[in-house]
């Protein structure tokens, strides 16, 4: 042991330059790209990268799930397998195009419109990747071996190609319709989301909750009354709706001196003491069906009905009507409630061919039918609706209620329920298999697949795909004005040939000018103006990357299913669900087996992490000061590895260090001082048996 290798081990030493000079070695030695090499020939361990936005940057979440998959696939690779490590990019979608909208002032489709969709995608492309390379100096220092010479773009038009190519297979399989449904609506992004991305984030809020009146039509002294926290939805009420087997009762108001209608296990709601009030009759919610009520607005008048079966302003009855909250009596507005559309449809309080009922417009502002609220912004209209009810004694309980509203992921925003045209994929059709190709995968922890993935694989409803918008792969539809002929396109090749167009790029500004000649005689048909969910290109991945089935075809069940996937916890309603979703309706089987779900890291106070809020310590300042391994070694012990949260704590790492790495180093030194005092002492006893001999 010489006396040059003793001095390399400082006393004093410090870990993160000790990494970076490690990484400056693997540079050198181009160290991934040799072993990669040197595995080629290896049986293949198959590893899908979830595809993260450019558009922000990393952070400990990303860092966390980075180290896993790392871990991972070394592991793959020492023991035996060829792990190709490909990084992708997520490029569409409404991460990119609110940025845009924020730094444009685009309030609408309109100013989109105005501006030129090929200048608006122009600009979009021009931050897509913002910060990749920030991103790989961060996945670098990190020590993560990951490739992004060879990485994959949902924005390239080979990626596109499979994604228009997977459509097609999906809707030639008769899981593709159009409908007009409730959905979730982001009205700072002007489009509905999937109810998925809508239970990606509930916050607690402070909303009003009234009670208001509805008047018999025949006797104007009783007054049927409801309970709602959207005052916003009441100009747009077309009817009340009760449960037809509970008890009902009809109960004089003492005080006020009034004469209510109400579910009797929610008199509660109202009167603090059974002295408040008298019963008046009991009765089944049945025996309310059909009554006809006074209106709270009259914008939609026209919807009454002589038809003691038809129009509007009737009470109605269904079994959704719970005895848990409200009054028992359920306000309908069908274009803001999945329930209230799907049960005033019923009851042709409308007909579906003259559509909803729905007198707000995508940025959330009252149209011109509701003349005193037009182009308000619906809950900034709440209170103004409250006083004038008030005004006009129909209101009888003000108050406010705390409750978990949804919000928009991307603007946080309150989404509005607004019944819009869509586009769906049939996933209630296929839950049995869902649930079935989820069990045949293995995940790690267990207690997410089996509770939280498989009761919302359980509570599937169809996903609606199509987007209102501009930057993002273009629904591959072209039709006619009334959907009598439609024509799905699955390849650029089969697009030229149908149209006689040159293609070259698929984004909107290139395809949508595109027409293809009817086989009935009539008009061209056209495509129609939105895009694919952007989940439905990371979903389609696996194949999409691979360009699938255009290029590597034979090798494709080499690489699918994935042998391991990993990310966090929130992805189980999101890339984890849309991958199954994709893979079930393809090729009946889960697309990966083996899955590791990490849960969230939290700032200190067990809050969410905030850029805004700053109230976590920036990762790299972090990894400056005690190094990537610390902090590596501290997420993958933390209780985020078994699917729980954790809340990061800076000392935390630094216990790393202190707790981990100086007693191991500390260990080293005095085995290389051992050595090295071992090869003195020998070195000593050869020179005096040389002496004694000679």
């Amino acid at each position: 042991m010489s006396q040059t290798f003793l001095k390399s081990v400082n006393s004093n030493i410090n870990f993160p330059t000790e990494e970076e000079s490690i990484l400056k070695f693997w540079r050198e030695i181009n160290v991934f790209e040799q072993q990669l090499a040197l595995s080629k020939d290896r049986p293949r361990y198959t590893f899908y990268d979830g595809p993260p936005f450019a558009t922000g940057m990393p952070h400990y979440g990303h860092i966390l799930a980075g180290t896993i998959k790392d871990v991972v696939t070394r592991y793959a690779t020492a023991n035996g397998f060829y792990v190709e490590r490909r990084f992708g990019w997520d490029c569409h979608g409404l991460p990119v195009e609110y940025e845009i909208d924020k730094t444009n002032n685009i309030l609408g489709p309109a100013d989109v419109e105005k501006m030129g969709i090929d200048v608006y995608n122009a600009k979009c492309r021009s931050i897509v990747m913002r910060y990749a390379s920030e991103w790989e100096k961060i996945v670098e220092r990190m020590g993560r071996w990951i490739d992004f010479k060879n990485d994959y773009k949902t924005m390239y038009p080979w990626f596109m190609e499979s994604i228009w190519w997977v459509f097609k297979q999906i809707y030639e399989k008769g899981m593709v319709y159009r409908g007009f449904k409730v959905m979730p609506f982001s009205s700072a992004c002007h489009t509905p989301l999937s109810n998925f991305e809508a239970g990606q984030n509930y916050k607690e809020v402070v909303d009003p909750a009234i009670i208001v009146t509805f008047p018999l039509e025949t006797d104007p002294d009783i007054s049927l009354i409801a309970w709602t926290t959207t005052p916003w939805t009441l100009p747009s009420n077309l009817a009340v709706c009760v449960h037809p087997d509970f008890c009902y009762v009809k109960v004089r108001d003492i005080k006020r001196g009034k004469t209510y209608i109400m579910m009797e296990d929610r008199l509660c709601i109202l009167f603090k003491k059974e002295e408040d009030y008298e019963i008046i009759e009991k009765f089944q919610g049945q025996k309310l069906f059909g009554l006809r009520y006074i209106p709270l607005f009259k914008y939609f008048e026209k919807l009454r009905s002589d038809n003691p079966n038809k129009g509007a302003f009737r009470v109605l009855t269904d079994t959704y009507v719970t005895s848990s909250e409200g009054t028992g009596v359920v306000h309908q507005a069908p274009g803001f409630g999945e329930d209230d559309y799907r049960i005033c449809l019923a009851n042709q309080v409308f007909l579906k061919d003259e559509g909803v009922v729905c007198p707000v417009d995508e940025s959330g502002l009252f149209t011109l039918e509701i003349t005193e609220y037009a182009g308000v912004y619906v809950k900034d209209a709440d209170k103004k609706i409250i006083k004038q009810l008030n005004t006009e004694g129909r209101l009888i309980q003000n108050s406010s209620v705390k409750h978990n509203y949804p919000f928009c992921w991307r603007s946080e925003t309150p989404l509005l329920y607004k019944a819009v045209p869509s586009w769906f994929i049939r996933v209630q059709d296929i839950i049995p298999k869902l649930l079935e190709n989820n069990r045949n995968s293995y995940w790690v922890p267990e207690f997410v697949q089996e509770r939280r993935f498989h009761n919302w694989l359980e509570s599937s409803r169809d996903w609606a795909i199509s987007r209102n918008r501009y930057w993002g792969t273009p629904m591959p539809i072209w039709t006619n004005a009334d959907f009598s002929e439609v024509v799905c396109v699955g390849s650029i090749q089969e697009l030229e040939e149908l149209s006689g167009a040159k293609v070259t790029d698929l984004h909107r500004e290139n395809i949508d000018h595109i027409e293809i000649p009817s086989k009935r005689g009539g008009p061209n048909l056209k495509r129609i103006s939105e895009v694919l969910d952007c989940w439905f290109e990371s979903g389609s991945m696996p194949y999409a990357q691979a360009h699938y089935p255009f290029d590597k075809r034979k090798q494709f069940d080499t690489i699918f299913p994935a042998d391991f996937i990993a990310e966090g916890i929130d992805q189980t309603r999101g890339w984890f669900y849309t991958l199954l979703v994709i893979s079930t309706i393809l090729f009946g089987k889960a697309p990966f087996k083996n899955l590791v779900v990490n849960g969230i890291v939290r700032a200190s106070n067990g809050q969410k992490m905030s850029k805004k809020l700053k109230n976590y310590p920036d990762p790299m300042l972090i990894v400056d000061k005690f190094g990537s391994d610390a902090l590596r070694l501290y997420l993958v012990t933390s209780p985020c590895v078994r699917g729980e949260d954790m809340k990061f704590r800076e000392e935390g790492v630094r216990d790393i260090i202190k707790d981990v790495f100086l007693p191991w180093f500390n260990a080293y030194r005095f085995l290389v001082q051992t050595l090295l005092w071992r090869d003195e002492v020998c070195l000593f006893v050869c020179w005096c048996a040389y002496l004694f001999v000679f």
